[in-house]
């Protein structure tokens, strides 16, 4: 019998055991309003400063420069257009962003195009790289923002941002780096990254859905202006009840990861190296992304010119993999992040994202080869 191989982890990640456990007394025996103040809201209010203080710790800021939010999403908009909407009668107007970003930065950026911003767009090299120099050149002395992640979803090439960030600050602009793929996959503290602004998602690293945050370093001077009013909760940026289950369980999950990492990541990496090395070996005129940068190592994003990446799909319905980031996975232009690194369309529209995470295992990369086998066949290649 076929079973399924997921190897799909950049697109969201199943909750550990140790983070279910700890978020199931808050849906039920401890599930008093944080905001409430008797002695049970009190209970579920230490129960958040608890989660915010082992991320803070975790992630190398004052929990102070935390605020929750609904996810990364939610995070970004609230970095950019919160930053742009107090900003905007100042001449500090001019916003770089670079083309590889994830939609969740790019649309909200180039919105602030109607309001009066100028928007340029950071180029990238062909493997995906903002080069310092480039960001140099590009800087104004109106520049408000420049918005470079750190880990790409798509190819899981790293940028050099200490060195972005150092650029960016010496012409007086604001730094906003989306850290959503890097947490809980590569050592990281926000405090030491430098940056002005970051987010994360809990999804992306074992925890649950629907909770993440935003780092605001306080040292900045940033000012945003709330998107969602009323009650003036998270020091009055992002009003609403707390989530006590769901900002437990992603403290618990940035913790376990933080403990598993220095094992599971040289594994994965293996891991991940193996499958490369065994497609190249089926199909030798298979291209991998971004393969000269530094790269996350879970993370393989690889075309196979001549084919389309949803015929290969469509013939290993067992094989959890991507074409591209989930978020936009319902558009079928080829990949933005892949265009910008300058990859012809149709080798674009070949190329198929392997993400694996900690449940991977040496069988499940051979079965996930057996099927990329038989559905290669079954398009007419000779393996």
């Amino acid at each position: 019998m076929m079973q399924p191989v997921y190897l799909d982890y950049n697109a969201t990640t199943p909750v550990l055991p140790e983070v279910r456990a700890a978020m199931e007394p808050y849906w039920s025996q401890r599930f008093a309003n944080p905001s409430s103040p008797h002695l049970l809201g009190k209970e579920a209010a230490d129960a958040v400063t608890e989660a915010r203080s082992t991320l803070a710790e975790l992630l190398g800021m004052s929990p102070r420069e935390l605020v929750f939010t609904s996810g990364a999403t939610e995070a970004l908009n609230l970095a950019i257009q919160g930053l742009a909407a107090t900003y905007q009668a100042s001449e500090r107007r001019h916003i770089l962003v670079a083309a590889t970003e994830h939609k969740a930065v790019l649309e909200p950026c180039l919105r602030l195009r109607e309001k009066g911003f100028e928007v340029e767009i950071l180029p990238v090299t062909p493997e995906g790289i903002v080069e310092p120099e480039v960001l140099q050149a590009m800087l104004r002395p109106n520049t408000l923002l420049v918005a470079v992640m750190l880990a790409n979803n798509e190819t899981g090439v790293l940028q050099p941002v200490p060195q972005l960030v150092d650029i960016a600050h010496a012409a007086g602009a604001f730094f906003l780096c989306d850290t959503t793929q890097a947490v809980g996959k590569v050592p990281l503290s926000l405090g030491a990254l430098g940056v002005d602004m970051a987010v994360l998602s809990a999804h992306k690293f074992y925890g649950p859905k629907g909770i993440g945050a935003l780092y605001i370093r306080r040292r900045s001077g940033i000012r945003l202006r709330p998107l969602i009013w009323g009650g003036g909760h998270e020091e009055g940026l992002r009003s609403g009840t707390l989530p006590v289950p769901l900002i437990v369980g992603m403290a618990t999950a940035l913790k376990e990861m933080a403990q598993r990492l220095p094992n599971e990541r040289p594994r994965i990496q293996y891991l991940r190296d193996s499958l490369e090395t065994q497609i190249l070996e089926l199909y030798p005129e298979a291209q991998i992304h971004g393969k000269g940068a530094e790269r996350l190592p879970n993370t393989t994003n690889i075309a196979f010119p001549g084919l389309k990446a949803s015929d290969l799909l469509a013939r290993m319905p067992f094989l959890a993999v991507a074409t591209g980031s989930a978020c936009t996975s319902a558009k079928p232009e080829p990949s933005h992040v892949l265009l910008a690194m300058g990859v012809p369309a149709k080798v674009a529209e070949s190329s198929l994202r392997f993400s694996l995470g900690l449940p991977v295992t040496e069988k499940e990369i051979e079965m996930a080869l057996a099927y990329l086998k038989k559905a290669l066949e079954a398009c007419g290649v000779r393996v």
